[in-house]
């Protein structure tokens, strides 16, 4: 079997057989980086590339960044390092997104490799080690490595054969449901509501579009809808076959709350979204039913298909992946897609009673550690470990809604996340179950620890939070309500992200923030306020937020202010001052995270580098 192309593109290789450093050791050169090797060649005009070296992925022991204040002699300012052997090799990449991809990309392929417990954060040059001066090449490093952290845990995709032939089909219109960032150069990047030309559908999983640039490349087919409308049998939520009674007599018998599908109405070219609920009836008792919501479009005009008229879409599956989101006039949320064989997609199975349910028997409770508006949090015991118990009050979600949750929880990992170890729903009230923090909250610690907490332990706390993000960020995961409040803090001052994505699932009338009002507007972008338009740089203006409360040691923001008067001042685009201990580079971050455009906001990603460069780099 051959091995598959993961990444490739040209970057500048510094070379090492010279002892000191000039421009004519930095020579351009095209990378191939498969499964089994990272290669590189040099391009010559009218011939074939020669083949300069190979780097088998199994003899890496790290790959990481370099951070350095030394001026960069070539044209490629971004560099990484790759440590094999004995050998160090500097790339050095032409932009940063290009540099986190490959760093991200040789991370995944080489985790499970006898890698270096340290490394040094900047070049070796003239004699020395720039970060930690020490004079030997091979001495160990000065900073820990982490392969995992840095890198998401997902899997990269299998990429298309960029050989195959395109099929010319004419100019048949797709617009892009969600963003995408392409993983290897025969992608293309996707705008979400952006339109494509459609070239080529005939594979599944991958199809081949045409930017308005005219540049053409592979993406992920759930990622793109035609603009007709009406080409979407390959989700699973459609099903063509089905009558009103079956529909109704399969979505009864799941009794899920939100579950629903897309069938053909009797009408030919009509669609229906029949969706089951258990919503309270006028008397204000549960009346589980199946509701039924034609599809409607207007001829005269885009977009054009709605099932709320304030709501507009240009495709049905747009228009569904909205209302999976936001109920938006609907009785419900579109939470769980059913399929015509009965029971739910995949990627919603329920939860394996083996796997994630923790037996009532095993887990002893113990005192009261906190609240939020989700219940109690208890100190317990479960098999000799110490734990968090977070109670979920009852009436605050149903239980369908804990278990979607738990099931999200589950599945996100990393070491900046706070773990989730299992749930326990065989008793009253149902528990989440996660490692313990000895320090609580983020919020609480600053304040008790105000007028001690050094320059740098404040920025690491702010790092800590970027990597997590970065993390949710890259599995497309929306925390909605990030703040010191959300974050915990262990033992050694380690900072971890909390309650991710839990304030989807509370009631409307239930949710109120610490600060008590109806959600947390003083950490809220402007667009959230507006509209309630979550994304993930909705996330980055409220890590601008946290950012702030730490370097003010736990004041609230805006105290002095109500949150209409918030808003009057964000309207007039007016920001957070400066705190006291905050440097000038931490608050531009902070202004940059609150840019009043979304796309002009950082990703977290680029906040991890630019909070990594300021502690690694700058003097103390």
């Amino acid at each position: 079997m051959f091995p598959r192309v993961i990444l490739k593109g040209t970057m500048i290789k510094k070379s090492q057989q010279k002892k000191r450093t000039s421009p004519s050791n930095y020579k351009e050169r095209f990378f191939v980086l498969d499964t089994q090797d990272l290669k590189y060649s040099e391009r010559r005009p009218g011939k074939k590339p020669m083949l300069k070296g190979c780097i088998e992925l199994s003899r890496i022991k790290c790959v990481e960044m370099v951070c350095s204040d030394s001026p960069i002699p070539c044209s490629y300012k971004y560099p990484f390092q790759i440590f094999h052997d004995s050998h160090y090799l500097y790339i050095f990449a032409p932009d940063n997104d290009t540099r986190q991809r490959w760093v991200r990309a040789l991370k995944e392929e080489t985790k499970n490799n006898n890698l270096v417990t340290k490394y040094h954060t900047n070049f070796w040059m003239d004699g020395k080690w720039r970060c930690c001066q020490q004079t030997e090449k091979l001495a160990a490093g000065c900073h820990i490595y982490d392969p995992v952290c840095y890198a998401s845990k997902k899997p990269l995709p299998q990429l298309p054969d960029p050989e195959r032939e395109v099929q010319e089909l004419g100019q048949r219109m797709v617009i892009a449901l969600q963003d995408h960032k392409p993983l290897g150069d025969d992608d293309l990047p996707l705008q979400k509501d952006q339109e494509y030309v459609l070239i080529n559908s005939s594979r599944p999983d991958w199809w081949i579009i045409e930017d308005d640039q005219g540049n053409t490349g592979f993406v992920p087919s759930i990622y793109v809808a035609e603009k007709s409308g009406k080409n979407f049998e390959r989700f699973v939520w459609y099903n063509k076959n089905i009558t009103r009674g079956e529909a109704e007599e399969l979505l009864m018998k799941e009794g899920k709350e939100g579950a629903f599908m897309v069938r053909d109405s009797r009408q030919a070219g009509v669609y229906t979204v029949s969706v089951f609920t258990k919503a309270p009836g006028s008397n204000g008792e549960k009346n589980p039913r199946v509701k039924h919501y034609q599809i409607r479009q207007r001829e005269e005009k885009e977009p054009a298909f709605y099932l709320a008229e304030k709501y507009l879409f240009s495709t049905i599956p747009e228009l569904i992946h909205y209302h999976q989101h936001n109920a938006a006039g609907l009785i419900t949320r579109l939470r769980h897609p059913i399929s015509q064989g009965g029971g739910f997609s995949q990627d919603i199975a329920d939860l394996s009673k083996e796997e994630w349910e923790v037996d009532p028997d095993e887990l002893t409770l113990g005192q009261e550690i906190g609240s939020g508006q989700f219940g109690l949090v208890l100190e317990g015991r479960w098999r000799e470990m110490k734990v968090a118990v977070k109670m979920i009050r009852e009436q605050c979600m149903s239980d369908e809604e804990f278990k979607e949750e738990a099931r999200i929880m589950m599945r996100l990992s990393h070491c900046k996340l706070v773990q989730l170890y299992g749930v326990c729903t065989q008793r009253s009230p149902m528990c989440l179950v996660f490692e313990l923090m000895k320090n609580g909250c983020l919020s609480n610690y600053l304040r008790t620890k105000k007028g001690h907490l050094s320059q740098d332990l404040m920025l690491r706390m702010c790092l800590d939070v970027t990597e997590g993000m970065a993390y949710l960020e890259s599995s497309n995961f929306i925390h909605r309500d990030l703040g010191a409040r959300n974050c915990l803090v262990s033992e050694n001052n380690e900072v971890k992200v909390s309650d991710f994505g839990m304030t989807r699932f509370v009631l409307d009338d239930q949710y109120t923030s610490s600060q008590c009002s109806k959600f947390p507007v003083k950490w809220s972008a402007p667009e959230v306020i507006r509209y309630s338009k979550y994304s993930s740089k909705s996330d980055v203006w409220s890590f601008g937020v946290l950012m702030w409360e730490v370097y003010s040691e736990g004041r609230l923001p805006y105290e002095n202010r109500s949150n209409g008067e918030v808003v009057e001042s964000l309207n007039a685009g007016l920001r957070l001052l400066k705190p006291r201990l905050a440097p000038d580079a931490v608050y531009l971050l902070m202004e940059w995270c609150w840019k009043e455009r979304p796309d002009d906001r950082p990703s977290f990603a680029a906040l991890f580098y630019e909070l990594n460069s300021l502690l690694t780099c700058e003097p103390k």
